[in-house]
């Protein structure tokens, strides 16, 4: 078999609540994921044992190639599915670590795709998505790379359709550990952040061919509870927020998932292309990204 290959989009947290603590520690969430036109490369060659190479700007960010999250799915598929053929997979990476864009989750989700492909399985597959979820907690959004509004630990996933929203991402290239936002975040064990009602209470969001001013209305109305505990992990990110929040047209500008990367709305695309040129030339060591969401 011929060499395969799958896009690793960034996801983007539009809005991301945080309902509370569960009593096994891990956070309940309710957060809308769009996905970006900028991504990782992951090329996978069927046959011989499972490894994995690394190339591309980031590369030298990613760690070591044995903790990588690729090998992780890749091994526990692997469990899961008797005489899983595996191979080598060479991951070209663009997409900065560590920044709440998945880029990670995405590279796996990534994998897990290929490995679908390569051996004749179906990507609804029971223990596809059971994988999934063993990676990581945005690892099964990642896997549909679809925009939807997730619940729960990740695990519950509802589509939704949206119009191409145009963007500005900038990350200011300083890592920002999830742990350490839900340790400032600072909930117990089994503790709730919202009231009973609001658990009950579901967001309605705009119905499929609303427009872009619809969902940017929509959006602007929720929050990342994220970003203020973030803000504190790390200051440079309000630094970011303030540069995005400065520009010509912007609509929103907002935290993705638990930093450092932040995004801006825009009406069109000329107005992000402008917007991240400015950025780019006043701080030519962040990462800056122009292009859409969706």
């Amino acid at each position: 078999m011929s060499s395969l290959e799958e896009q690793a989009r960034a996801k983007v947290n539009l809005t991301l609540r945080v309902i509370g603590r569960r009593a096994d520690g891990y956070h309940d969430l309710e957060s809308v994921v769009v996905f970006a036109d900028c991504a990782d490369k992951l090329t996978f060659a069927p046959g011989g044992d499972l490894a994995l190479t690394a190339t591309g700007p980031r590369a030298r960010e990613c760690g070591d190639n044995a903790d990588n999250l690729v090998i992780k799915a890749a091994r526990l598929l692997g469990e899961q599915v008797e005489g899983l053929s595996f191979g080598t997979f060479a991951l070209d990476k663009h997409l900065p670590v560590a920044a709440g864009i998945g880029g990670g989750s995405a590279d796996a989700a990534a994998a897990l795709r290929l490995l679908v492909r390569a051996n004749n399985l179906e990507l609804d597959d029971p223990r596809v998505m059971d994988v999934a979820r063993l990676t990581g907690a945005d690892v099964p959004v990642c896997v549909q790379s679809h925009a939807c509004v997730m619940t729960g630990v990740g695990e519950n996933l509802l589509q939704l359709s949206l119009p191409r929203l145009p963007c500005v991402m900038v990350n200011p290239r300083v890592p920002v550990a999830t742990k350490d936002v839900f340790q400032e975040l600072g909930l117990k064990n089994g503790q709730l952040r919202v009231g009973p009602a609001d658990v009950l209470k579901a967001r309605s969001w705009p119905a499929e061919g609303a427009s872009v001013d619809d969902w940017i209305a929509a959006v602007s109305a929720g929050t990342n509870d994220l970003e203020a505990p973030a803000l504190k992990v790390e200051p440079v990110i309000g630094d970011v927020l303030a540069a995005l929040g400065a520009t010509q047209g912007v609509r929103l500008a907002r935290m993705s998932g638990s930093g450092a990367t932040c995004f801006a709305l825009f009406d069109n695309d000329t107005d992000a292309q402008r917007a991240a040129h400015a950025i780019q030339l006043a701080h030519p060591l962040w990462w800056v990204h122009a292009g859409a969401l969706s």
